[in-house]
């Protein structure tokens, strides 16, 4: 494979083919071909990063998910963040989610703080 810059979907979907083969082979990092497989990756990342962007999560739907997942509801937060309604004001977005809420929403429910700092 010789490595360049992808400029097509055809492109894209040859270095994925031979990055999986690799891969399964059990290359080395170390190796030079480990080293060429890892160049691969970062063309591979480069090309989806401008064609193929994942959305910015919505921090509050988030934390809702997250919320759901661990079985709690609004009033489980006032304990955290403030009254019942502000939190409930939080959760509906008539209020910003601030950087102190943020920290304490990333501690206590384990949420990446990148997703809250959007």
């Amino acid at each position: 494979m010789e490595l360049s810059v992808i400029k097509n979907e055809q492109q894209y979907q040859e270095f994925l083919d031979w990055v999986d083969v690799q891969l399964d082979k059990g290359v080395k990092p170390t190796s030079a071909l480990g080293r060429k497989v890892e160049v691969a990756l970062l063309l591979i990342k480069q090309y989806e990063d401008i064609h193929h962007p994942i959305p910015h999560l919505d921090p509050i739907v988030v934390i809702r998910e997250k919320m759901e997942e661990l079985g709690l509801r609004n009033q489980d937060l006032v304990g955290m963040i403030g009254s019942k309604g502000h939190v409930s004001s939080i959760l509906s977005g008539r209020k910003p989610l601030t950087l102190e809420i943020a920290r304490i929403i990333h501690r206590e429910l384990k949420i990446p703080a990148e997703v809250l700092l959007r």
